[in-house]
């Protein structure tokens, strides 16, 4: 599903009036703003209830417009942009002076990514500036990857939802920091820790000198319906004493074969990491309305590959 020429120009005119517009990226759906404008950045932390001091990624067209951002551009980041962008990976590198304190969260960094959606792609060009965007739901709750999610979530807080249909990717990008000759890995995502090292050589976890990051507090992507993560080889056993209780119960699995139980609502993942990630948030939306008591989610294995969505699941869960 791609919007109307006539769609991405009057999307880019409320960009231009200072309206909030969301709009499809490969990853999630994200809630943008004329990132040069401070009153228009200000409503996004208005409907989204989100605290001034969380820094937002600034999207952009592609390297040469991301320059244009930043006081430096090290050389490392510069080698990631061209082996991922446009894709799911977020820069984070030394602001330029033009860059807004909305923007930043007061830091001295900005964070920047090229996205790969044809969606976002083309309302880039008809916007022809930065678009600042985080994801387009409030704030610690399940980011969107459909159109209707935003809708949901947001209501007439935003002026315009394009609708690109599903997002391909479904988990936030990778967050990567390249300061002061390191390379910080800030967040997970579909771009891997290996992906990255393969470019740039070490990747060093993030640290107390490391620039705050979107989504990396210890709660947050997290259904209104408290979620708990249970070990496999436990999770029958779990569920019998659950149900033993009178609860309600909502269990998202990947390798344990469903039971049918009444009070349960199953829905199995694919038991690979990109499937599991462009369903997980659709189908947390979905459990978060299934009338539980509790959600149980059956533990993902602890390999880099599930790195993103562990991370995720664990923030979800608040643990």
């Amino acid at each position: 599903m791609i919007p109307r020429a006539d769609q991405i120009e009057k999307a880019a005119a409320l960009l231009n009036a200072g309206e909030l517009v969301a709009f499809p990226t490969e990853t999630v759906y994200g809630l943008g703003s004329d990132a040069g404008n401070p009153a228009a950045v200000t409503r996004i932390f208005a409907a989204k209830g989100r605290p001034g001091s969380h820094p937002l990624i600034v999207h952009v067209s592609n390297l040469a417009a991301a320059r244009r951002w930043a006081a430096t551009f090290p050389d490392s980041a510069a080698r990631l942009a061209e082996a991922f962008w446009p894709g799911p990976l977020t820069l984070v590198v030394p602001k330029s002076d033009h860059v807004l304190f909305e923007v930043t969260g007061g830091q001295p960094t900005v964070a920047l990514r090229a996205p790969a959606h044809p969606v976002a792609r083309a309302l880039l060009a008809a916007f022809g500036r930065g678009i600042a965007a985080p994801s387009a739901n409030r704030y610690g709750r399940i980011s969107p990857t459909r159109a209707d999610d935003v809708r949901e979530e947001l209501g007439d807080r935003v002026a315009m939802v394009l609708d690109g249909g599903d997002c391909e990717v479904g988990l936030e990008s990778t967050i990567v920091a390249c300061l002061d000759g390191r390379v910080m890995l800030l967040r997970p995502g579909a771009v891997s820790r290996m992906q990255i090292a393969d470019v740039v050589g070490v990747v060093s976890d993030a640290d107390a000198a490391a620039p705050r990051a979107p989504g990396s507090e210890r709660s947050h992507y997290a259904p209104q319906t408290p979620l708990a993560i249970v070990d496999g080889a436990d999770l029958n056993a779990r569920i019998e004493r659950a149900l033993q209780r009178g609860e309600r119960l909502a269990v998202l699995t990947h390798a344990v074969a469903p039971i049918a139980p009444e009070r349960v609502t199953w829905r199995p993942l694919p038991a690979e990491p990109s499937g599991y990630g462009h369903a997980l948030y659709a189908t947390l939306r979905d459990l978060d309305r299934a009338g539980a008591a509790r959600i149980l989610v059956e533990a993902v294995p602890a390999t880099e590959a599930w790195e993103a969505i562990a991370d995720r699941l664990r923030r979800a869960a608040g643990a």
